[in-house]
């Protein structure tokens, strides 16, 4: 599968995005770009300004996670 690294660096609050979760894909929009060690979605989140994660809410279950990019594809 190819890395779409221009579409990464596109994601922005508001974006509505899909991810694998157990199994299945989760949709949901993109909260927050993280772009510094934080607690966030329960968890360490040990991103950068070079390696930024996004935390996300699922439309389903209205939780939030957090998930690098490459994990996120952008609904169209």
């Amino acid at each position: 599968m190819a890395k779409s690294g221009d579409q990464d660096k596109k994601l922005k609050k508001g974006d509505e995005v899909t991810w694998k979760s157990h199994g299945s894909e989760a949709e949901g929009t993109v909260e927050k770009k993280i772009t510094e060690r934080t607690e966030a979605a329960g968890r360490t989140v040990d991103a950068s300004s070079e390696e930024p994660q996004y935390q996300v809410r699922s439309e389903k279950s209205g939780g939030s996670a957090v998930h690098k990019p490459s994990a996120l594809k952008k609904k169209k």
